[in-house]
């Protein structure tokens, strides 16, 4: 959720901890501070707001100090204000954190920390936190690296943190469990960042901390333990993000560049994987767990939101092709029941960040219960790839959009690769059907580009429906869960009401809410559902409301029946969500746009959900 930046090194801290902020921006914009040592004081800014309202305020103030560290927030505990904003200073003051996560056991540690005489000023559990590290830091005799290390074993929760001491500006302390956490590695300098993204302007090389893990940094010295004291020899690789993917390139937002890149991110994602001449997938990063998916029992799939919008897509493809059962579950209500699962099951966490709170819990509960784990994430060495026992990558590139788009449709694209990988380990498929789909799927990049023409007709509709206040989405087969996606797109950042159903669910009771303001969005593409589609357009229509239809290229019979239409390329109906979330994604954005919305940072959310 919230975005941590930290520096210790030669340079000015201000600037890059700054730049960094605007970089993690997407992961929480409730507030900001920036916490800087100069020679002798430590000086701390926060405002509640944006970023730019933070830079606006430390305006002519004394931004001095080679060591600093940032945070840009979502709000958990205590609403966004000046003061629940980070960084937040220790009883005495001299110390100062910036927090990731929640710590659980919060409202137990500030009663006995009040009932030893320390005062709060904040909402938060991250005071919360500081004021229990300088409590057995003062009372203890011991240094305040091991001071943080006590204080984390009596913590409850997730958590990536920062340090300053004001009395030592020559050290940062970070640390980290269940939150993300890189650090970059300079010449006589470290960064340290939610994720790479503020890193790369200044090096390549970087050090993913794991999961009970602390880092103490000078500007020319690293060491990291564990929490049980054990000292660890961390592993420094390289970044492939490439600076220029983090701009807007032309683009009035973030989130229509990424709406435009997709033909080139679902040409990477499948780029040496597929050999259509062949007939032939090839998945490197399952290939060892081959002959297990020759007799696995079921597959379960643990994802929230968009990521489990492309799940259900998966489980259409997989039952289809690879003919194994296939449960599609909400990572945050699996991981409280108590599901059966056997060590012949396999569960697929999709997950853009690949620090989704609730699908790692899933996870781990699953692992403990034998089944084999597949993380299908964006992120190169996210936490779900570490812990999974195999995955696939995406390849999707650096999404800032907090709304997700390529993601999205990466994630499609790797769930279908895998569905049809299982069918050639399987046999469900013969290997002239398989050379055909390949042969189309390697098209569908050039076929999105195609839908991507219809953009100014989207904007002509979308203007006549930007003061809806509510629409409903309706499809059915894979066409169901496209419509879902273009509901919680609306949603998200339109700040329109709407809800996705399977078209033949209209008529048990949403047709209730159907009158002439109704817009009505539908999935009426060629497939095997298509004349149901036409019945329940039918149905809207008796109604008076509003249809506007996603149709395939040259289709006849629906065109008649809708208010409005946008074509989509043919396709066979494997590939057909792939196509149909294109229209809906410029859809709701050019509708956000014409409200007044904020599309890249919509109220309320954060790109990476790393609490419950």
């Amino acid at each position: 959720m919230c975005g941590i930046v930290g520096y210790i090194g030669y340079r000015e801290a201000w600037p890059i901890v700054l730049k960094g902020l605007k970089r993690l921006e997407y992961r929480g914009y409730d507030s900001a501070g920036i916490a800087l040592i100069d020679n002798e004081n430590l000086n701390i800014y926060k405002k509640a707001g944006k970023v730019k309202e933070l830079e606006d305020f430390a305006a002519g103030k004394n931004l001095s100090g080679t060591i600093g560290m940032g945070h840009t927030r979502w709000a958990t505990h205590g609403a966004p204000s000046d003061r629940n904003s980070h960084p937040h200073t220790s009883q005495k003051g001299n110390l100062s954190i910036i927090h990731n996560g929640i710590i659980e056991n919060y409202a137990t540690l500030k009663e006995e920390l009040i009932s030893r005489g320390h005062s709060f000023n904040s909402d938060t559990d991250t005071e919360v936190l500081i004021h229990l590290i300088e409590d057995i830091y003062q009372n203890n005799n011991i240094q305040l690296t091991e001071a943080v290390r006590l204080a984390l074993n009596e913590v409850t929760g997730a958590y990536a943190i920062v340090i300053m001491d004001e009395e030592n500006p020559n050290q940062l302390i970070a640390a980290r469990k269940g939150s993300p956490m890189v650090i970059g590695v300079g010449e006589g300098e470290y960064f340290i960042a939610s994720d790479a993204t503020p890193i790369v302007e200044y090096t390549k090389n970087v050090i993913y901390l794991n999961d009970n893990e602390i880092a103490f940094l000078k500007r020319d010295e690293l060491e990291v333990k564990r929490l049980d004291n054990v000292v660890q020899t961390p592993y420094v690789q390289e970044l492939e993000l490439k600076l220029e993917m983090l701009e807007k390139g032309g683009y009035e937002h973030f989130m229509l560049k990424e709406i435009y890149e997709q033909p080139r991110s679902i040409r990477d994602c499948m780029r040496g994987r597929i050999y259509p001449e062949e007939g032939k997938v090839q998945l490197g990063g399952i290939k060892e767990f081959a002959d297990k998916l020759k007799n696995i029992d079921r597959i379960i799939i643990v994802a929230c939101g968009t990521s489990w919008h492309a799940g259900l897509v998966g489980e259409y493809l997989i039952e289809e092709y690879a003919r194994i059962p296939v449960e599609v579950e909400y990572a945050s209500e699996f991981r409280y029941r108590n599901p059966i699962i056997t060590e012949k099951d396999v569960v697929i966490a999709i997950s853009q960040s690949g620090e989704t709170a609730d699908t790692m819990a899933a996870i781990e509960m699953a692992k403990e219960k034998g089944a084999t784990i597949f993380g299908v994430c964006n992120v190169v060495g996210a936490s779900i790839p570490r812990i999974s026992h195999a995955g696939v990558y995406t390849h999707a590139g650096p999404e800032i959009g907090v709304a997700s788009t390529k993601a999205f449709t990466a994630q499609v694209t790797v769930l279908t690769l895998m569905a049809f990988y299982m069918a050639q380990q399987k046999g469900t498929l013969s290997n002239s059907t398989l050379r055909e789909l390949l042969t189309e799927l390697d098209c569908i990049p050039d076929k999105i580009q195609v839908a991507l023409q219809s953009d100014k007709l989207i904007k002509e509709i979308s203007a006549k429906f930007k003061d809806a206040r509510n629409c409903l989405f309706l499809g059915r087969g894979s066409g169901f869960p496209v419509a879902l996606e273009g509901a919680l797109k609306l949603k998200e950042i339109s700040y329109i009401h709407a809800e996705g159903y399977p078209a033949a669910e209209m008529k048990h009771g949403p047709i209730a809410l159907i009158d002439e303001e109704m817009p009505v969005v539908f999935i009426a593409t060629k497939n095997s559902s298509y004349e149901k589609v036409i019945s329940n357009i039918q149905e809207v229509k008796a109604r008076k409301g509003q249809v506007i239809a996603i149709v395939t290229e040259g289709d006849t019979e629906v065109k008649k029946m809708a208010d409005y239409y946008i074509e989509i390329p043919d396709a066979s109906e494997a590939f057909l969500p792939l196509l149909a979330t294109i229209p809906l994604q410029l859809l709701s954005y050019h509708i956000a746009v014409m409200r007044g919305c904020n599309v890249d940072q919509p109220r309320n959310l954060a790109k990476s959900v790393t609490v419950e």
